[in-house]
């Protein structure tokens, strides 16, 4: 899957959301699949739905953490790639 940093990501309205303790665990009530997310999973994830456009929300983690700038960017497209491919978030495209 291919997908490009311009785009934006929304929480799809049948996902639903439940944090603890700085984690999260993300359940698409259709499918009934769901992912746990660490807290830094969880605030990547904040990040990006808050974001306008995955590039401005791996800029605001570059500013957050200290992290490799390349290692960052293949965290966050594997983080995307699972919770698209799960339907625990959807691209906004163009």
């Amino acid at each position: 899957m291919s997908i490009s940093f311009a785009e934006r990501l929304v929480l799809p309205e049948d996902v639903l959301i439940s944090n603890v303790e700085g984690e999260s665990v993300l359940l698409n009530l259709n499918s009934e699949r769901y992912f746990g997310l660490d807290e830094v999973g969880t605030r990547m994830w904040i990040r990006l739905i808050g974001a306008d456009s995955i590039q401005a929300a791996y800029e605001e983690l570059l500013a957050e953490y200290q992290v490799d700038h390349e290692r960052l960017r293949r965290d966050l497209r594997k983080l995307i790639s699972q919770l698209v491919g799960s339907g625990l978030l959807e691209v906004i495209r163009g």
